[in-house]
């Protein structure tokens, strides 16, 4: 791993109350399936957080960022946890005590400590971790004359998700400021997996396969089942929209038809994948954080998973018809969201063989916000305002990548309070040019449903075709 010239290391030694090993809890196996589908270029599931300390004038040295990053290995087992693999397969494996190396950059210019955390970040996150070896969390602290301005923390998926991710930063700040977080979690990846290959785990797992095999055998078999390019190198592509007017045009739909903006994002983009396939209805697998019950609140773990989200089209007049079926269907998918990975895979290669065709959507949305901000006080916005947001919007292709294990993935998140919307595709299957006109799309079809003239859904491939020729 490549570290920025001059800098330097500190061992964090840290301790812990138990050691052991368990099977992989299936958050763990569902990511540790996805890594391996991945490789070699999984570093695309590196998760990077900058955490700023030189703020308010409170100041922070190299011994107290350490402090802070021992007690939090000590207070989360997730980040004392790697990957064993024995004859029956891959394990987690916990242990009481280690050491972490911090790596501590001195920047003389205390204008450039941002740009030098985040090219820190960039440098650790590009790494490959050594899921055996490693300690699933890489440190490194930004420091001017002595004082800390900036903590840049790297985790292994196997550890955490977003919402852990999260977590983490939150507890470090505390810890850094505090010296405490906090009660810590009720639970632990080893109670955990103990849970779900219990008898009770495996009961709960059966009901939500239930519901995917519902899914697998009404859906098409996959949304875009015929390549339509040479694939570019590198393969996927990443488009970027950064919309203000979107985030305002989703929160009217959302109040208007008691949904959340999620949905209607989530519904949107179905309909499109649905329009661009030629198919009634269309599959989409949401990631969902699995953070409903109050012993995984506040956990450091993997636990999000897919769920299954199927939308129908027929009979839908104009797209806002197909906000309340996309409701039902979120919510209904939301509850099957937590399963065995291992049966999963096994019902859906069964199922596959009995219609004669692999069954796989290759097609995912992951909501990254970790909450939606509540509507903005007095009237909603009107089209006006609306279609004047529209022309800020920006677009952008800012990453490839050489491998995925989807043809069409769509991350949500923000960019400095703004909405942005991330697709990642296969460019076998929607070349550059496709990826634009999906988001574009999705702005156009969005803001007109807010500004009451929401296009009719049997439109829907010719609004695609019209922003594949460049037009709005």
């Amino acid at each position: 791993m490549t570290v920025t010239a001059g800098a330097r290391v500190v061992e964090v030694s840290f301790a812990g109350d138990r050691a052991g090993t368990a099977p992989l809890t299936w958050g763990q196996r569902a990511i540790w399936n996805a890594i391996a589908r991945t490789a070699p270029n999984d570093v695309y599931f590196n998760i990077g957080r900058i955490l700023p300390l030189d703020e308010r004038g409170r100041i922070t040295d190299v011994p107290g960022l350490a402090s802070g990053i021992a007690k939090l290995m000590e207070r989360h087992e997730s980040l004392r946890t790697r990957l064993g693999t024995g004859a029956d397969g891959p394990y987690q494996s916990l242990a009481d005590f280690g050491r972490l190396p911090l790596t501590v950059v001195d920047e003389p210019r205390p204008d450039r400590a941002a740009a030098t955390a985040r090219r820190l970040l960039d440098e650790l996150r590009t790494t490959r971790f050594d899921y055996g070896e490693e300690w699933p969390l890489r440190a490194a602290a930004v420091c001017h004359r002595g004082r800390v301005t900036h903590a840049v923390l790297v985790l292994c998926h196997l550890a955490t998700d977003g919402q852990g991710a999260e977590q983490v930063v939150r507890d470090l700040r505390l810890l850094v400021r505090r010296g405490s977080a906090g009660r810590r979690p009720r639970t632990a990846p080893l109670d955990l997996a103990a849970e779900q290959h219990g008898p009770a785990g495996v009961r709960r797992s059966e009901r939500a396969l239930a519901r995917w095999e519902t899914f697998y055998r009404a859906m098409p078999p996959t949304m875009f089942p015929r390549r339509t390019a040479e694939p570019r190198t590198p393969r996927f592509w990443s488009g970027r929209l950064v919309s203000e007017a979107l985030d305002m045009a989703a929160g009217v739909l959302a109040a208007g038809h008691r949904v959340s903006g999620s949905t209607v994002l989530m519904t949107a983009l179905a309909a499109l994948v649905a329009a661009e396939g030629g198919h009634p209805v269309a599959a989409m697998m949401p990631i969902v954080g699995n953070r409903t019950s109050p012993d995984r609140r506040g956990l450091v773990a993997m636990l999000s998973q897919d769920a299954p989200f199927l939308l129908g089209l027929a009979g839908a007049g104009r797209f806002t018809d197909l906000l309340p079926r996309g409701w039902d269907a979120a919510m209904a998918g939301y509850r099957a969201a937590s399963y065995d990975p291992v049966r999963w895979e096994e019902l859906r290669e069964r199922i596959s063989g009995e219609r004669g065709t692999p069954v796989h959507p290759y097609c995912c949305y992951n909501d990254q916000r970790f909450h939606e901000r509540p509507p903005r006080p007095g009237p909603p916005p009107g089209p006006g305002e609306l279609r004047e947001a529209q022309e800020r919007s920006a677009f952008s292709f800012p990453a490839t990548e050489d491998r995925l294990g989807c043809r069409y993935c769509v991350h949500v998140t923000e960019e400095d309070g703004t909405l942005a919307v991330m697709l990642t595709a296969d460019t076998a299957f929607l070349p550059p040019e496709s990826i634009r006109a999906h988001l574009l799309a999705l702005e156009e079809l969005v803001v007109s449903s807010a500004c009451g003239a929401a296009p009719p859904v049997g439109g829907l491939p010719a609004l695609l075709e019209r922003h594949r020729a460049g037009h709005r």
